[in-house]
This record gives C-alpha cells, sequence and structure tokens, in this order.
C-alpha cells in the first residue's frame, strides 16, 4: 500500500515594505484573471487520497465540526480518519454492486444504507458463549455493580458556549464563591439562592439523587471523579460554570451473574464488533491504497 506523511497546509508569507493597500494592488495584476490574486479562488489543497479519490482540506474543515477537540490538529486528524472510512467502505460498496436502496431506516440516505448493510453482511458477530460472560464476571466482579448515585448541590454561573467573556467571568466568580464556601459552607443555599441561574437555587441548588445519564456527558464524567464535599474548581459545561456540592454518595450493590450477564454479553459483542471492523478497514484499506496518513493511521481507521 502507497501512504505519505501527513503534510501541513502551505501558508504565504508576505515579506514587502509597502503599504497593504498596494501590495493587494500589485498582487491582483500579478495573477491571470481567472487564477485570481494568491489562493482564492482556487480548490482547497488536497492531502489525502483514498485509492484515486482525493479528500481535500475543505471537506476534512467541514468534518472537523463532528470531532471537536481542544487541539485543532487531533480534530483534524480525527476527521480526515472518518473521511478515509467513509470513502473506504463506498468503493467496497461500489465494487461488489450492493444496492441497499429499498434497505434505508429513518432518515439514512441510500449511501449511508448500503454501508451499514455491507457491515452487516461482511462483518457478523456471533452472540457471546455463557461460559464467555461467566470468565469475564470472575475476572471484573468487583467492578460489576449498581449505578453510584449521588445527592447534589450546585450553583449555576450562566454563560453561553459561544460568550468567552462570559465564561470566564463565570469561571472567576464560581472560584471566589468556592474560596468564600471553605471558609463558610453553611452559606452554600444563601449562595445558591442570590447567583444560580438553575430554578434549583429555589430547593438551595438541590438536585437530589444523580446517576450516570440523568445529566449532559459533560457534567457526569466530571462529577462522578470528584469526592464528597465541596469541589475545588468550578466543573464547565454547555450551560456554563457549576459549584458544586456532593452531600453523599452511594455505592451501587454488588450484581450478582445474572443480573449482570446481559450487559457483559452487550460489552463482549461491542467489542468483537470494534475488532472485526478494525480488520476489515485494514484490509480495505490494503485493498485500495491510503495516501497522506501515517501507515499506522491508515489501519487504525
Amino acid at each position: 500500500m502507497s501512504t505519505g506523511k501527513l503534510r501541513k497546509i502551505p501558508l504565504t508569507i508576505i515579506d514587502s515594505r509597502e503599504s497593504v493597500s498596494k501590495d493587494a494592488h500589485a498582487e491582483h495584476h500579478e495573477h491571470d484573471a481567472d487564477e485570481g490574486p494568491r489562493s482564492i479562488g482556487r480548490p482547497p489543497p488536497c492531502f489525502v487520497h483514498v485509492g484515486e479519490t482525493g479528500i481535500d482540506e475543505g471537506q476534512i474543515a467541514q468534518e472537523m465540526q463532528h470531532h471537536r477537540d481542544t487541539d485543532p490538529q487531533r480534530s483534524r486528524d480525527a476527521a480526515a480518519r472518518a473521511l478515509v472510512v467513509r470513502e473506504l467502505l463506498r468503493l467496497e460498496v461500489e465494487r461488489i454492486g450492493l444496492d441497499a436502496a429499498n434497505e434505508a431506516i429513518e432518515d439514512e440516505t441510500d449511501e449511508e444504507a448500503a454501508i451499514r448493510v455491507l457491515i452487516e453482511r461482511e462483518m457478523p458477530v456471533p452472540a457471546p458463549s455463557r461460559e464467555a460472560c461467566e470468565r469475564y464476571f470472575e475476572a471484573n466482579v468487583e467492578r460489576l455493580h449498581q449505578p453510584d448515585r449521588l445527592r447534589v448541590r450546585h450553583i449555576l454561573l450562566a454563560a453561553a458556549p459561544e460568550d468567552i467573556e462570559s465564561r470566564l467571568a463565570a469561571r472567576t466568580q464560581g472560584e471566589a464563591l468556592i474560596r468564600e464556601l471553605r471558609e463558610h459552607p453553611e452559606r452554600f443555599t444563601e449562595f445558591a439562592q442570590r447567583h444560580s441561574m438553575c430554578p434549583s437555587k429555589d430547593e438551595g441548588g438541590e438536585l437530589g439523587w444523580i446517576e450516570r445519564g440523568d445529566t449532559v456527558p459533560e457534567f457526569e464524567r466530571q462529577l462522578f471523579m470528584l469526592s464528597p464535599g465541596l469541589g475545588k474548581l468550578t466543573l464547565e459545561t454547555r450551560y456554563g460554570h457549576h459549584v458544586v456540592l456532593i452531600d453523599e454518595v452511594a455505592r451501587g450493590a454488588a450484581l450478582s451473574f445474572d443480573e449482570a450477564e446481559p450487559r457483559i454479553a452487550a460489552y463482549l459483542e461491542t467489542q468483537a464488533r470494534q475488532n472485526a471492523i478494525h480488520q476489515y478497514l485494514s484490509l480495505l484499506a490494503d485493498r485500495y491504497g491510503v495516501r497522506g496518513l501515517d501507515p499506522s493511521e491508515a489501519r487504525a481507521t
């Protein structure tokens, strides 16, 4: 398989002592009329290829909205891999002449339906045996229990996701409240009623008992990592910053094998399917060739 190194998008450095307006005027006349100044009007550069199909940086940039990350490069890489996977599967659908137009469900396009049917046909995963589930249970018995629950109070300092200044102000205010509450924990109810933008402020910020799945994912991920008591930092979510107080933790009771078996079977089946998909995509990457990703990335798609 032919592969290549992932390249950076080339940038043009302008080093001139002329004014911006003069530079722009000169640049306009420097290029042919149909070419446009520098890269304006030109198609986006294309560094990633699956077979003879190019995936340009415009497509990758559009896909990046579905792969958000604090590191733009990681977001870009994840988007590129997703588009490579899609193209590999599309090419295979085309090669075998799979027609799934009549098998679309809900809002699937014909292409999405064909890819789903391809995966179902080419990668059947048998249900795990009872013996396999028993082995997993014995090796992980301490991890298999009813969901943990937390009794939580909070103060929501609201800020829109796109309003950076408001979010920084909310965090600063939250940190000030935390410092004050360390000295005067009895004032939590008062502060919730005065500052919180959540309807729970009328109950002193009381959210009651929370299990996983009860609130937004980014709140839960942080919440279930905390120990009982006042959180040392604010928790940031799509709604703003939260000052959190965990009043009580209730650990879930241990599960018997009969209770745990459906969960174990679903987990083992998911793992088997992921392994099968990984192997299948490696086969397709070898068949069609992927350029523009590192070899390890191409095989990890």
